[in-house]
């Protein structure tokens, strides 16, 4: 019988990390805060010192908690945050720059006549949301030394002294080529980074190394960034199934099989996973800002946290004429449009709390949608349901706007914390070598299902109305 593993997921702000158990399932939890800080010119910056620290913190809580020993250790990791940082010490050398962070835009600029070219090599559109244009900043403008990476690679080394990253991670940066599933020579040198010391690309499961940082020593044998992790472990494998997380930002992942599909639809191409020299893809999109906007709400002052959505939202009929666009940090899929800021439009006397959070939620919701759309495009085929995780799941208001938008079931998870319980599972293959991934993944089990309350003409016009106040918004920025 194969022990517990520890999982850790390194979010936006916070970590969580789980012990998981093949038989009983989660047996100790754990966690730490992060808070990113937010400055001018679309800065979001974190303190690497802080990122490690809650990942040790995490960890060894969960394994207190648990109060046995885990056999091995899985990492997930934000994806495009990146730092610099000294590969003898492991000193950082500059903060880490969050995903969301925007101040490499003009450098995107720079590479647009080079766009195509990019994205056909690598799936990916030229954004700052990516690694590339962050790290490529970080060359032009912070230090030339040391190595420049995704945060994961940093963690990683710190933990075991590897320089590695996976495959769904390398994905991310718009440094990977798509077909080979290796760095591309090509987009190294469009970014000015073709003399870069890079990570080894590994497969999301198997030994990377040995760490002594959770007490005794333990092999860290699975790595997967955040939003694949969470994929794996609501087992949508099969191509035409979808998910959505819900977090800090919201991330609709539709899987695509073996082989990478490039459509027109504004959705990203990339590595799902890499299992035993297996590559898998999904189509991706992205929502930059949902809980980072209740929180903007929060601040305000107009609600006291996400619990307040559904009693403040659900105390008013509707949304009362008002639509907000809430792409407080750019509008991402299928719009790709970093420069808009958001819009509060059909504001009036009588606009109170519950019409804001109502707005708030449908506007999220839409954009949703617009991503399920665009997935249903590329994949020639309408998705049939939405697999949805993430704390604000927890809202019934925004889960039913999201159903009735869609005009499709949505199915939360029974399972909090998926992306740490993908992080464990590919902890468990990589420590257990003839496991099959859907021996290692929890059995899918919804702990509710919204189905659509309204008719398809009635979304189509809400729908409408946030689409127009989108196209303004784009008009305006044009």
């Amino acid at each position: 019988m194969s022990g517990p593993v520890l999982a850790v997921d390194q979010g936006t702000s916070g970590t969580k990390a789980l012990v998981v158990c093949p038989e009983r399932g989660v047996i100790g939890t754990g966690a730490a805060p992060v808070r990113p800080r937010y400055g001018s010119g679309g800065r979001v910056e974190a303190d690497p010192a802080e990122l490690l620290d809650s990942v040790l913190e995490a960890g060894r809580a969960a394994l207190a908690d648990a109060g046995e020993p885990a056999v091995a250790v899985g990492l997930a990791n934000q994806g495009e945050t990146v730092l610099a940082w000294d590969p003898e010490s492991g000193a950082p050398l500059t903060d880490a720059i969050v995903w969301q962070d925007r101040r490499a835009a003009p450098l995107c600029d720079e590479l647009a006549p080079h766009a195509e070219e990019l994205r056909s090599l690598t799936g990916l559109p030229v954004d700052p949301y990516f690694a590339a244009p962050k790290m490529a900043w970080i060359r032009r403008h912070l230090t030339r030394d040391g190595v420049v990476t995704t945060t994961d690679a940093w963690l990683a080394h710190r933990l075991t002294g590897a320089l590695v990253t996976d495959a769904a991670t390398a994905g991310r940066t718009q440094l990977l080529d798509l077909d080979r599933v290796d760095w591309s020579p090509r987009a190294l040198e469009l970014y000015g980074l073709a003399d870069e010391r890079l990570p080894e690309v590994v497969d999301a499961a198997g030994p990377v190394g040995a760490t002594r940082a959770f007490g005794g020593e333990l092999p860290l044998t699975g790595l997967l960034v955040d939003q694949q992790a969470a994929l794996l472990a609501q087992r949508v494998t099969e191509p035409g199934t979808a998910k959505c997380t819900y977090g800090t930002g919201a991330f609709l992942l539709a899987q695509t099989g073996p082989l990478p599909r490039r459509g027109d639809s504004g959705l990203v191409s990339c590595v799902a996973w890499r299992l035993g020299g297996e590559t898998s893809y999904c189509l991706d999109g992205q929502v930059f800002t949902v809980a980072s906007a209740v929180r903007w709400l929060t601040d305000l002052g107009v609600i006291s946290g996400a619990a307040d959505l559904d009693p403040v939202g659900g105390a008013v009929p509707d949304a009362g004429g008002v639509t907000f666009v809430p792409a407080l940090a750019g509008l991402a899929a299928p719009w790709w449009r970093g420069d808009v800021r958001g819009s509060l439009t059909g504001l009036g006397l009588d606009t109170g709390p519950g019409q804001l959070v109502r707005a708030l939620v449908e506007g999220v919701a839409a954009q949703v949608a617009a991503l399920a759309d665009a997935a249903a495009a590329d994949l020639g085929a309408p998705l049939t349901v939405l697999r949805v995780d993430g704390g604000l799941t927890r809202s019934a208001l925004l889960m039913q706007t999201q159903a009735d938008l869609l005009q499709l079931p949505v199915e939360v998870s029974a399972l909090p914390d998926a992306t740490a319980l993908g992080a464990a599972a590919v902890a468990r293959l990589g420590h257990e070598p003839g496991l099959r991934p859907e021996d290692a993944v929890p059995d899918w089990r919804p702990s509710a299902v919204y189905e659509p309350r309204i008719g398809a003409t009635e979304a189509a016009e809400r729908l409408g109305a946030f689409r127009a106040a989108v196209e303004r918004l784009l008009d305006g920025a044009a």
